[in-house]
């Protein structure tokens, strides 16, 4: 998942970089142009992040994910490290890309399964112990890393010697310190000491193995896994794959019993337009008289609006055809409302205070079910009938 919110930064002329806390259960309405948003449930969460000037989008929603998963099992607040998890992400990412020959994507994006498959292997640390902001920067600014990084491993896999030498890895990771700063081997915690895998194991204590990737596609058979074809899945990770009825029923059933979920989606509709109105919908013909979107906002007109329901056919074509691309990872907590009975999903975001919901703002379902590339839930939350066609 590329964010793509370093274009809508540079033709704002302006840069929101400020972290701020969101309030958990908030049910104050979210107002737009003539329309009101309630919040209907809303689930524990943490405080919205920042991911500023970085591709990392992906390393934010799922850690936000599993600090919302801390907090339904009534485990203590916990801010978790997004640059610990990038960090080896990159590094593993390079060994990766020079196996291959430089026949895969290197670069800043990623994906949900990231973060499981570096706390399995490498653990995970707190916010406090690793914030990843080495050169004294009040923010994440990555433009430059993630370039030197891309040219290093370029000149790596070009291999002018004609034997790769014995620590170009350790360039890599020597280039990761000099950003990111050295991840810690040991560090104390609330009175104790632990290594990053102690800690994912005996504070967090979550298991990786419980949270599966979910998608919608009709070029691999239903009920079955698949490797989603999208840049950023460099690691060839696998989904699992339900109608998308089925996809929206998991979101609603977690949600319904307490479980958040992390989602994966194109961001490039005109009717994604969070920070004026701070919604997210389907701009289909159907709508687009009760619409004016440009990328400062959409503004509503008091006839409302209505959107076309999403068919699985609509859905695989815009894949099909670049339509629907994997730009950002965020996370599902909650729903809400209108005045009109439109049901929305609350999202948090990781753009830090950007717009006057805090950081949240809210999309339809039928948006949901059009653009999302993927979600990541509990394996729990899925409905039983579900879980059992797909074998977990």
């Amino acid at each position: 998942m590329k964010n793509l919110r370093w274009v809508f930064s540079a033709l704002m002329v302006f840069f929101v970089c400020i972290s701020v806390s969101a309030k958990k259960g908030d049910t104050e309405g979210a107002v737009g142009t003539e329309n009101i948003i309630e919040d209907v449930n809303v689930l524990p969460n943490t405080s919205v992040k920042d991911q500023a000037r970085t591709s990392t989008c992906w390393a934010f929603a799922t850690l936000s994910l599993f600090e919302s998963e801390l907090l339904r099992l009534g485990k203590p607040e916990v801010d978790l490290s997004e640059m610990f998890v990038v960090w080896h992400t990159y590094s593993e990412k390079a060994q990766k890309h020079v196996r291959l020959q430089g026949n895969s994507n290197f670069s800043a994006g990623g994906a949900f399964h990231d973060v499981t498959n570096m706390i399995r292997k490498y653990g995970i640390v707190p916010e406090s112990v690793y914030d990843g902001l080495n050169n004294g920067n009040a923010w994440h600014v990555h433009g430059e890393m993630d370039k030197v990084l891309k040219k290093y491993i370029e000149g790596v896999v070009a291999n002018k010697n004609t034997c790769l030498s014995t620590d170009w890895h350790e360039g890599i990771e020597s280039t990761l310190d000099s950003y990111l700063g050295e991840t810690p081997l040991t560090f104390e915690y609330n009175g104790a000491e632990y290594t990053p895998q102690a800690f994912a194991s005996e504070y967090i204590g979550l298991d990786m193995d419980d949270y599966v990737e979910i998608s919608s596609y009709t070029h691999h058979p239903f009920y079955s896994n698949f490797i989603l074809e999208v840049p950023d899945n460099w690691s060839w990770d696998e989904v699992y794959n339900v109608p998308v009825n089925e996809m929206q029923e998991i979101i609603d059933n977690s949600l319904e019993n307490g479980y958040t979920v992390a989602w994966a989606s194109d961001i490039s509709e005109k009717g994604f337009s969070t920070r004026k109105l701070g919604m997210a919908v389907v701009n289909d013909e159907a709508i687009q008289g009760n619409f004016q979107s440009n990328q400062d906002g959409t503004v509503q007109t008091p006839e409302g609006f209505s959107e076309t329901p999403i068919s699985q056919e609509m859905r695989q074509f815009a894949f099909d055809n670049y339509q629907t691309t994997d730009d950002h990872g965020m996370h599902i907590v909650g729903l809400a409302n209108d005045q009109n009975g439109n049901e929305f999903y609350k999202i948090k975001n990781s753009w830090g205070n950007y717009n006057k919901f805090d950081g949240f703002f809210y999309t339809t379902k039928e948006y949901v079910n059009y653009k999302t590339t993927c979600i990541m839930v509990h394996k729990d939350a899925i409905p039983k009938n579900i879980r059992e066609k797909l074998n977990l």
